[in-house]
């Protein structure tokens, strides 16, 4: 077993974004296999850094906004052949309005609307749980 398989996966974080009833969605422009994939917006955690700083980075590194990081939107998830645990929380728009920076595209999503984009697979779960959490 080479040190790698062994390591611990890495954590990344993902920003359910809310206006409302309404959730950021960002299409991947990258990697090419991954590409054209809809994701939550964020990335790694970096050390020395809490969970919410990440995401707030991120944010800000990605889409140009500052946002407010609320409760976790679901457990745990593995993505990444196991590389990675993905952790996607709720947020709130502090300032600026979401651009596209790194991504292909950005769109704003209603509940009903969700299934509109292919999410990248290790989203998916996280994609049912705000739905859920979205119902009146």
């Amino acid at each position: 077993m080479n040190a790698a398989s062994s390591a611990a996966p890495r954590v990344v974080v993902g920003a359910a974004i809310r206006a409302g009833l309404d959730v950021l969605a960002a299409a991947r422009a990258y990697p090419p296999e991954l590409a054209g994939l809809w994701e939550f917006p964020g990335g790694k955690v970096e050390p020395g850094e809490t969970e919410p700083e990440a995401l707030r980075r991120e944010c800000r590194e990605e889409l140009g906004v500052e946002v407010a990081v609320g409760e976790r939107a679901c457990g745990d998830l593995v993505t990444g052949g196991g590389r990675f645990l993905l952790r996607i929380y709720f947020a709130t728009l502090e300032s600026g309005e979401p651009r596209a920076k790194e991504h292909a595209e950005l769109r704003w999503l209603a509940p009903e609307a969700l299934d509109s984009v292919p999410w990248l697979p290790g989203n998916r779960p996280a994609v049912e749980a705000i739905r859920e959490s979205l119902r009146p």
